[in-house]
Formats: structure tokens, C-alpha cells, sequence
């Protein structure tokens, strides 16, 4: 499913639509899809596609439509500290987005079925922490990845403030996930073409909510000979941060206030991210439709879909404005040379490259990152 809203020349472009059409509506969740570019989780060859809104699909490795993964972030409602469980992690791009929310203190375990995807999303997971400047600018909740049949986990597991499935779940296999949450935990899963947002009320009392009608592929369970018996999903342990890992979380805390432009985040600090900058206003173009594509099924379906910005010929009547609209881009476009310009230097990294400090160290506080 998608095409909800018009294709992006980039990430924020793409990000700019998604907030537009009110898919994004929460400041969090923008700043966590700024930070990891879509594209980055295609395949060579295919990241023309990755800033359209349309789901993606090569061999085992899938990704949701972006309006999708806006719908499931949004309806999570997460907050730093809470535990998050992703049944069908796939190449971990949700995972990452929720790691930079919940923060150093919260909980992100995945369960994919396939070996290759689930080497996949890790192989992301470290090019994000190693080269990614957004990086720098969030404390961060590094997803963990297991493979396994996530209809097959242990029932001595523990239980999670936050589940998505990402696939079509069958009614049968609902009561099995809703178990898994935490009293007041919220389950987003599409079931019966329809994304659900369920909440526990209790120990046996839930709240279901429709939030958008969908088309999954149903989910997929491990195949094997009739008498085998399954092999039981082990979820990662729960632990409690190392002294040291302590020391580099509050250490880089305080380098990266240090490096801030003085502005009062404490909030948002707190909340586990630092403030992305907004990206400039977008300049005016005309409306025009353009042909985007709509999963149906296995079907791809052409639909018209109109641009953001006004088309007619009022606004061309006249020249004045048309000139002042012009000088006004012109002065963007230095804005934004001026802005990529600042973006070279990485504040954060250099403030910890300055200190006086043993090189194995200054690597770990940068999580071993080699630019």
C-alpha cells in the first residue's frame, strides 16, 4: 500500500509531505525520520524509489510504505525509557527510528524470520552509528536483532510497553501478541486489512482502535517437516547498563549541550533526542498531477495524485509577484548553501577528537565510529 502523498526529491522532502498530508503529527516522530534517511535502506540500484510513498520489496527484504510507518510511529506513542518489541523487524528501519525516541534507557528488541535480513539490518544498524552525523545528535537505543519464528517465542518471555507487527496477522494469532504487552502497552498490527491500535486495560481487558485500512502480506511462519518440533524464539535478556556504558552515555550528554547553539532544550533533552534543525520553507512551485502507484494486492495501480502548491494562472498575472517569488528562492537556495556548508563540520565529533584523551578512548565515546 501507498501513494498517499506526492513522491520527495530527498529524505526531508519526502518528510515535508508526509506532514503536510498529517501523517507525521508529533515533533518526535519528525525528528526521527529526518534523522535516517529511507534511502539508506535500499539496495544499490533501487534508491530512485526509496522518497516515493510505496512499499518496497526485494527477495526477503521488504519495507512499508513511508504513510505507514508514520500511521505505526505515531500510534505508539513513545516515549523515552519504555520497552519496544518489533515482531518482523525486517532491515531494523523502524527499529532505528524508535531507538532514537525511547532513548539509552529503553528497551528495542527485534524477531525477523530470515537470517539474511536480519544480517541485513544490522550491517544498517552499524553504518548508521559509524557515519551518520544524525547520529550525534541523539541518545540512542541500539535495536538488537534475533532470528526467529515470532509466532514461536518462549511463553517465560517478558513483556513490552510497545509491539508493532509488520505483518498481516491472522485473528487467531492476536491473543498471542496482546499477551506479550505490558498493562497500559500499546500493539499496533494491521489485522483484517485494517492497522489496529490496541491497548491494555488490563490483566484481561484490551481497547481496539482502527487507524487506517491497509493491504499486508499475512504474516509468514517457519516452515518445517510435519512431527518437527518448533524451536522456541529466546528474546534478548533484559539488562541493566554497564558502568561504563554509563560513563559515555552522560559523558556524550554533556559534550553535546557544550556543542549546542545555547537554546533552551532542556526538554527535549531529557527527552532523550536533541533538537534537528527545521529544514527551510519549501519554495512555491505550481500544482500539477503527477502519476504515483497504489499496492492492491500484488498489483500495482496507477492513481493521479496532485502536488502541494497552488496551480493557476492567477498566480503568473502578476510580474511583480512573480519577480519578488523568484528573489525570495534565490535567497533560499543561499540559505541552504549556507546551512550544507555548516553541516560538514560535526561539532559533537571534533569537540571529542580535541580532548586530551587516550585514541581508544576517544573511540568509544564515538562507538568505534572510523569516517
Amino acid at each position: 500500500m501507498g501513494g498517499a502523498v506526492s513522491a520527495g526529491e530527498d529524505n526531508d522532502d519526502l518528510i515535508d509531505n508526509l506532514k503536510e498530508a498529517q501523517y507525521i503529527r508529533t515533533e518526535r516522530v519528525e525528528q526521527a525520520f529526518r534523522a535516517i534517511d529511507r534511502g539508506d535502506y535500499y539496495l544499490d540500484g533501487y534508491r530512485d524509489s526509496a522518497y516515493k510513498d510505496l512499499a518496497w520489496k526485494h527477495g526477503n527484504i521488504h519495507l512499508s510504505a513511508p504513510c505507514i510507518y508514520s500511521e505505526v510511529m505515531e500510534a505508539l506513542k513513545l516515549q523515552p525509557g519504555l520497552s519496544f518489541l518489533n515482531l518482523g523487524s525486517g532491515t531494523g528501519y523502524l527499529s532505528t527510528m524508535v531507538g532514537l525516541i525511547i532513548g539509552p534507557f529503553g528497551v528495542n528488541h527485534g524477531v525477523e524470520l530470515h537470517k539474511d535480513v536480519v544480517e541485513y539490518a544490522r550491517d544498517k544498524l552499524d553504518s548508521f552509528i559509524k557515519t551518520s552525523d544524525s547520529f550525534d545528535k541523539f541518545e540512542f537505543c541500539e535495536p538488537v536483532f534475533v532470528v526467529g519464528d515470532c509466532l514461536e517465542i518462549s511463553t517465560d518471555s517478558h513483556q513490552y510497553d510497545r509491539i508493532y507487527c509488520g505483518a498481516g496477522v491472522q485473528k487467531v494469532h492476536e491473543y498471542y501478541m496482546k499477551v506479550l504487552l505490558k498493562v497500559g502497552g500499546i500493539l499496533v498490527l494491521p489485522i483484517e486489512d485494517q492497522l489496529t491500535q490496541i491497548t491494555r486495560t488490563g490483566q484481561c481487558t484490551w481497547d481496539s482502535k482502527n487507524i487506517l485500512a491497509v493491504s499486508f502480506a499475512p504474516l509468514v511462519q517457519q516452515s518445517r517437516a510435519d512431527g518437527d518440533k518448533s524451536d522456541s524464539v529466546q528474546l534478548p535478556p533484559v539488562t541493566v547498563r554497564t558502568l561504563q556504558d554509563l560513563c559515555r552515555i552522560y559523558i556524550r550528554r554533556t559534550l553535546r549541550e557544550l556543542a549546542g547553539d545555547g537554546e533552551d532544550d532542556g526538554q527535549a533533552r531529557r527527552a532523550g533526542a536533541q533538537r534537528v534543525p527545521q529544514k527551510r520553507k519549501r519554495r512555491h512551485c505550481r500544482r500539477r498531477r503527477i502519476n504515483t502507484y497504489v499496492f492492491v494486492g500484488n498489483q500495482l495501480i496507477p492513481q493521479m495524485v496532485e502536488s502541494e502548491e497552488e496551480h493557476g494562472d492567477e498566480e503568473h498575472k502578476d510580474g511583480e509577484a512573480n519577480a519578488e517569488e523568484e528573489e525570495e528562492e534565490d535567497k533560499e537556495e543561499r540559505d541552504l548553501g549556507d546551512v550544507e556548508i555548516l553541516k560538514q563540520a560535526n561539532i559533537f565529533r571534533d569537540q571529542i577528537m580535541a580532548l586530551p584523551l587516550p585514541e581508544s578512548l576517544k573511540e568509544y565515546l564515538l562507538y568505534y565510529r572510523k569516517k
